[in-house]
């Protein structure tokens, strides 16, 4: 009798809720301030928020060439994309204009739809922290931590929401390795100078000033266990030392987020399927494993196909790689397994 209440509970899950997985965090834009005023119209309010949301969105998600692709979709096309919206504060700002603040939910299947006719890989960023460390180079001198103007500024100009910047503290150790290999500095080992952080996403920067008209920024990345390397380089167009290095920060941010998200694309048109099998019991049940995978974006659906007393084998579509997956299934404290050559799922 358990058994036949067991497949009907299966059945009930999966079937009456459906198997697809809708959750739609990475496409959720919160906090878009639009200004009243006068007596404007609420849909009017309204549809400037959505169009600012999706901007914010695309440029969140997207690379640079894949947001072109979108320049010439109308208004109304993007108001299709909208699951709804909501205002979350009213308030008054400055010089008492009155500032409304939306959220807006954009479906993602309507956005996987858009950007599969559009041929659009988007960037889904799991891991938002990159360890960082400018290193100025002048008049034959090298600056790390102490009359560096990148490091003293580099989290003051050009805040991202999208990756968090993080500087280490003054170190020892990374004075005496740079300076052991000042005439080499670009072909240091990341791993070895950031030895307290090696299995994190990490750059170096080196700026060299020789006072011309064009300077080059030198850029060594490990993101994702992968080292990308790239010269950049940047006119002084008259500019001032502050701004012209302000300029240099905000131009290797954009280089770095845009790096970070080359190296975490979601490919539409290629979803990959993982056969699984999960143990029942009173911990390792199907509604609570539901429950989290709609947390993760990536998976799109999840199919039953066996089940019995003991355990189902299930059939899950996601987009991404397996590696990627499998680490926001930790992070959802879901662990995949792979036992013999099977699968196995399991909650914790």
């Amino acid at each position: 009798m358990n058994s036949y209440k067991l497949i009907i509970f299966i059945l009930v899950i999966f079937f009456k809720t459906g198997n697809v997985l809708s959750n739609t965090n990475i496409f959720d834009v919160n906090n878009i301030i639009v200004e009243k005023k006068g007596k404007t119209a609420n849909e009017v309010l309204a549809n400037q928020a959505i169009k600012k949301g999706f901007n914010k969105l695309i440029n969140r998600i997207l690379l640079e060439n894949d947001i072109k692709k979108l320049q010439e979709l109308k208004f109304s096309e993007i108001k299709e994309l909208v699951t709804y919206y909501q205002i979350s504060k009213e308030e008054i700002g400055e010089q008492n204009i009155e500032q409304i603040k939306y959220n807006i939910s954009f479906g993602k299947f309507k956005i996987h739809d858009l950007f599969y006719k559009k041929n659009i890989s988007y960037s889904d960023i799991s891991n938002k922290e990159i360890f960082i460390l400018p290193i100025l180079k002048k008049n034959n001198q090298i600056f790390i931590y102490n009359r560096n103007f990148f490091y003293e500024k580099w989290n003051e100009t050009y805040n991202s929401e999208l990756i968090e910047f993080i500087l280490p503290l003054e170190n020892i150790e990374i004075i005496q390795n740079i300076n052991l290999n000042k005439n080499n500095l670009i072909n240091l080992d990341l791993k070895n100078l950031f030895s307290e952080y090696s299995s994190k996403n990490l750059a170096l920067i080196l700026i060299e000033d020789e006072n011309s008209k064009e300077e080059k920024v030198y850029l060594k990345t490990r993101i994702l266990g992968k080292n990308i390397v790239k010269n950049i380089n940047i006119k002084r167009m008259n500019l001032s030392e502050e701004e012209f290095y302000r300029k240099i920060i905000i131009k290797v941010k954009k280089e770095i987020i845009n790096i970070i998200k080359s190296k975490n694309l979601i490919d539409i048109r290629l979803p990959s399927f993982l056969k699984t099998q999960l143990k029942i019991s009173e911990k390792n049940n199907l509604v609570e494993l539901k429950l989290r995978l709609k947390n993760i974006d990536s998976i799109e659906s999840i199919y039953i196909q066996e089940f019995n007393n003991k355990t189902v084998k299930l059939r899950i579509k996601y987009l991404g790689n397996l590696e990627k997956i499998i680490n926001q299934l930790k992070n959802q404290k879901i662990i995949l397994k792979l036992v013999g050559d099977e699968w196995s799922i399991k909650i914790i």
